[in-house]
Parts: structure tokens; C-alpha cells; sequence
């Protein structure tokens, strides 16, 4: 399974992406117009947020989803028992916001969805004509007026040797959104399960943008983008010891459109975040 990289600026990149998306369920971006030196500093001040008792502050909020959510309360994946091995702070438009650090996350929360919007007026323009016929609406009209689109800012602690056995930073999973953009991490291990049934690891070079299908868009095309099973391994030897920062932002529809006739984007994002364990 090969993931080719695209470049952002060729001609044919809308073309090339897309048909990564159709083919594996990511695409890879390079040179894209999101501010790498943005980015670094949000790395850098949230690495450092983490390691304060600051963050408890911020407890997250069972209505909203928002806040911060501790290891204790981490996800659960579909069809696993253990919780990923990670702590993470939701961020929306509307939710709560930590002092602590500068705005720079909000900052990349606007960059970030307009840059999705776009991808996402990609897909629709090279999605077959009998599959974007069976849309509710045209995709790019999903996401207009929503609020929740979501970025997460994730943190993978080191590992400390007594972790629960089988538990790892992320199970294999799904994403239940339309799109999924991730700006390489600080640290390598995300891998998606090919068409082969095997593991493969996803380019993930400093300054690339990993793009992913999730299960909305997999629902509303009736699987022509596929929403492609992935996980973040545990690392060994040195790396193991290093946090892992990664910001996963999340490009959601409003809870009212149809994806298909069995399910809102509403009916759908409540019974997946009910099976993650973070929703009761």
C-alpha cells in the first residue's frame, strides 16, 4: 500500500488527492499554506501546559465536550477494552479556552477549516456523478454555519514501563467526521490498515498534512471514500521515553444534515462518542 505525497501547489493535486483518499483513505499533502512556524509554537506551549496541574482547570464538560480530558477518562476505541494511552483538550469555536497559553491554537483552528473546506469542495468535484448524486447536499454546504468542528490537542505522555498490557497511545480506530486533517507529529507511529489486511505506516515527515477519511464521509459517498481503520503505535527504545503532540482537527457537519437514511450527522456522532466511552 503506497500513499503517495502530493504536492499542494501542482495543477493536478485536487486530482491526485482524491484519488488517494478513494484508494487508501489518506491523502498526503506537501507545501500547504498552513504556517509550519504556527504549528512548532503550538507544540511547544502545549507540551509544556501539560506538565502543569493547570490543565485540571479546565475539566471537561459533559454536555459541551469540551475542556480537558485526563488519561482516567481517555477514549476507549470501538471493540477494545483498554483506554488509549493519552490526554487531550477539546477545542471549539464557542468552548472554554486556557489562559495559559497564547492564541495560537484558535489561530490554526481558523487556518485549518478553511483549508478543510477546501479539501472538502475537492472531494466533491472529483466524486463520481451517480455516487454525488445520492448527497443530501452538496458536502461543502454540510459544514456551513456548524459549530462543531473540533481540534484536539493530543498528548501522548512518555511511557513510564507499568502501562496496562495491550494498552497503547491509540487503538485502531476510525474517525467519525467527515474529514480529518493532522499536521505531522512530533514523533512518528501513525499506521492505517491497507486493503492487504496489513499495517502500513503513513508518510509523516516534519511539515507534511496527513488528510483521512472519516466514517461521515464514508456513510454519505456509500463507501467510495472509505474510512480507513488507523492507530498510533507505542514506541521503543529512546522514543519512548519523549511526549508525542499531535493536532488532529476534526471537520464535522452540522447535527441536522442527512448522510444517509439511516442516520443525521447528529444520530451518528452521538452513537459513536456513546461507544468510545466519553458520552453516556
Amino acid at each position: 500500500m503506497l500513499i503517495q505525497p502530493v504536492d499542494y501547489r501542482s495543477p493536478d493535486a485536487a486530482q491526485k488527492f482524491t484519488e488517494s483518499l478513494h484508494n487508501t483513505g489518506f491523502g498526503v499533502l506537501t507545501h500547504h499554506p498552513l504556517s509550519q512556524p504556527l504549528l512548532e509554537k503550538i507544540y511547544q506551549e502545549w507540551y509544556e501546559f501539560y506538565q502543569t496541574e493547570a490543565k485540571n482547570q479546565y475539566h471537561f464538560d459533559a454536555l459541551k465536550m469540551d475542556g480537558y480530558f485526563s488519561p482516567k477518562i481517555s477514549e476507549t476505541a470501538k471493540g477494545y477494552t483498554k483506554r488509549d494511552l493519552k490526554e487531550f483538550y477539546h477545542i471549539y469555536p464557542t468552548g472554554r479556552y486556557p489562559a495559559e497559553v497564547s492564541d495560537a491554537a484558535l489561530q490554526y483552528y481558523a487556518q485549518g477549516a478553511t483549508l478543510a473546506a477546501e479539501l472538502l469542495q475537492w472531494v466533491e468535484q472529483h466524486t463520481p456523478a451517480d455516487i454525488k448524486a445520492q448527497y443530501s447536499m452538496p458536502l461543502s454546504d454540510m459544514i456551513t454555519d456548524s459549530d462543531l468542528t473540533l481540534l484536539r490537542v493530543l498528548h501522548y505522555p512518555p511511557l513510564r514501563g507499568d502501562e496496562e498490557p495491550d494498552a497503547v497511545r491509540a487503538a485502531a480506530h476510525g474517525d467519525i467526521n467527515l474529514l480529518t486533517l493532522l499536521p505531522a507529529a512530533t514523533q512518528a507511529g501513525l499506521q492505517v490498515l491497507g486493503k492487504d489486511t496489513q499495517w502500513h505506516d503513513v508518510p509523516s515527515d516534519f511539515g507534511m498534512l496527513i488528510v483521512n477519511i472519516g466514517d461521515m464521509l464514508d456513510e454519505a459517498s456509500q463507501g467510495y471514500y472509505p474510512s480507513t481503520i488507523h492507530r498510533v503505535l507505542n514506541p521503543t527504545g529512546e522514543a519512548a521515553k519523549k511526549s508525542r503532540i499531535s493536532l488532529p482537527l476534526f471537520l464535522h457537519p452540522r447535527p441536522d444534515v442527512v448522510l444517509s437514511a439511516r442516520h443525521t450527522a447528529g444520530s451518528y456522532l452521538n452513537e459513536r462518542l456513546i461507544e468510545l466511552g466519553v458520552k453516556k
